[in-house]
Parts: structure tokens; sequence; C-alpha cells
């Protein structure tokens, strides 16, 4: 562990909270190749957004390369100690939990980025709201749990693809940047973690007509991932069997076919079709 984060934990006054999902980096090194990815192709003026600051390892690396960092933090404790570091006097630390934060109201008008070291019981959630966010950051440098980031970027027929694949696809172009084992962690986790890059799409790989429809039958056909796509719409959706297997022929697709096998342009061609009907 470094120097700076064990005197952090000591002074935070002791224990890492399990309640919070508290894994601290304490990689210097990996810290700073976070930063400097999240920092690339940044557009001038840009805002960081530290989401998870932790003990500030990363923070400070970002405030190395001059970037405008506000950090989140919902302990309460951290988030003392965070303000009465002088290195890390330049960054806005913002006591807050960021599954409830009010980004809109934080960004404004201005363009902002996303860094941070996500604790896995949150990042799923957490990414899938900034995701959606309307403007949203233009990208979010992350780290998560390993299968997270394998879902992410998951491709069909894998065992990881599903509606959370497609979510995050839809938006954003999907990075894997590097693994850290759990010795990159105080207390080390029983996973491994990987960071991402996700950079927002100027748009959207498809432009279905009926977008409402689109996202109730991609999370229908996972929610019965084993069944085919007639009987997991038919359960999920209560579509009429006979006009699934319409929709399926009118979009050249096999009525044994799964969801899993499905990409994104097929979902939307499918969703196109039973919408019409």
């Amino acid at each position: 562990m470094g120097a700076a984060a064990s005197r952090s934990i000591k002074f935070s006054g002791g224990r890492p909270k399990k309640r919070f999902g508290q894994n601290f980096l304490v990689n210097a090194s990996a810290a700073r190749q976070i930063a400097r990815l999240s920092q690339r192709d940044a557009v001038a003026d840009v805002r960081t957004l530290e989401i998870g600051a932790g003990t500030g390892a990363l923070t400070a690396a970002l405030l190395e390369l001059g970037a405008r960092v506000s950090a989140l933090e919902i302990d309460t404790e951290l988030v003392a100690l965070l303000r009465a570091r002088p290195e890390l006097a330049r960054a806005e630390i913002i006591e807050a939990d960021a599954l409830t934060f009010d980004y809109e109201a934080w960004a404004g008008s201005q363009p902002w980025i996303v860094a941070g070291n996500l604790p896995y019981n949150v990042a799923t959630p957490l990414i899938l709201r900034l995701v959606e966010l309307s403007p949203g950051p233009q990208s979010m440098t992350v780290m998560v749990q390993r299968d997270v980031a394998d879902r992410f970027a998951a491709s069909p027929g894998t065992a990881a693809y599903g509606s959370l694949s497609i979510a995050v696809q839809y938006a954003m172009q999907v990075q894997r940047a590097m693994r850290l084992s759990p010795r990159s962690f105080f207390p080390a986790p029983k996973v491994e973690s990987t960071v991402v890059k996700l950079t927002r799409r100027d748009t959207p790989p498809v432009q279905p007509r009926y977008p409402d429809v689109f996202w109730k039958v991609v999370r229908g056909a996972f929610a019965y991932r084993r069944k085919t796509l007639v009987n997991a719409l038919h359960l999920s959706l209560g579509f009429d069997r006979a006009r699934i297997e319409r929709a399926l022929e009118h979009s050249n697709l096999s009525p044994e076919l799964r969801g899993e096998r499905l990409n994104i342009s097929d979902f939307a061609r499918l969703a196109d079709a039973l919408a019409a009907q």
C-alpha cells in the first residue's frame, strides 16, 4: 500500500466500510494510467467528475494532469480527509451519493467526463443512469468488476451478452483498457477489476422508428434468455405468438432464434416490425 493511502485510511478512522463497497486503489501507477486515459481526447475546458474519490489516489493523479476536478464521495469521514489534504485543494470535494446526485444541475451546459473506481455494488445501475442522461458525460473512464466490463463489451452469441450490452453499446463505444489484480486495492477484493473507457457516440448505431418498443423487445428477449424469441416475447410482453412469428419473418429472422443471437440492428428491425402490426 502506498504511504499516502496508508495515512488516509489511518486518519479516516480505520477500516474501509463494507456498506459503501470500499476497496481503495493503492496502485499509484494504475491511478496515473487511468487519469491519462480519462483526459485523452477530452475537449478544452471539459470538467472531470470523479465518482468515489476514496482516499484521493485518482484525484491527485487527475490534478497532476491539470484536470478541473469535482470529486464525489459518500463517506463523511473521507470527505473531511480529502478536504484537509493540501495537494487536493484545487479539487471540489462533494459529499454525495452517486446514485442520487443531480448530475444535470452540476454540469449545466458545460461538457464533462467521468472518471472513477466504482464500488462494485452500484457500478451497473450507476453506469446505466449516466449512459441514459441527455446530455450526459462525453466519456467515462471507470474501474469495474471484470465480469461487468465483459458484459459492457459483449458480442451476440456470447454468455456475457445481454440487455446491458445493448444499452451501453447503443450510446457508447466501449474500450477495455487494462486489468488490475486484487493487490492493487485495499482491502483486496475477491475478483479482478477492469478499466473501461466508454465514449459517447455522435449518433446511435441504429435508429428504431419506435424506441419504446425497441427497448421493451430487448428487455423481453433477455427476460427468458434460454427460450426462443417467440416464447420469450410472448411470456414477457404478452404478444400473440402469430404476431411475433410474422414480425420475425418480416425481419428475416428464424423463429427458432434466441435473443442472445440478435445484434442491435436485428433488434431494431424486429421491434419496428412488431410495432407496425
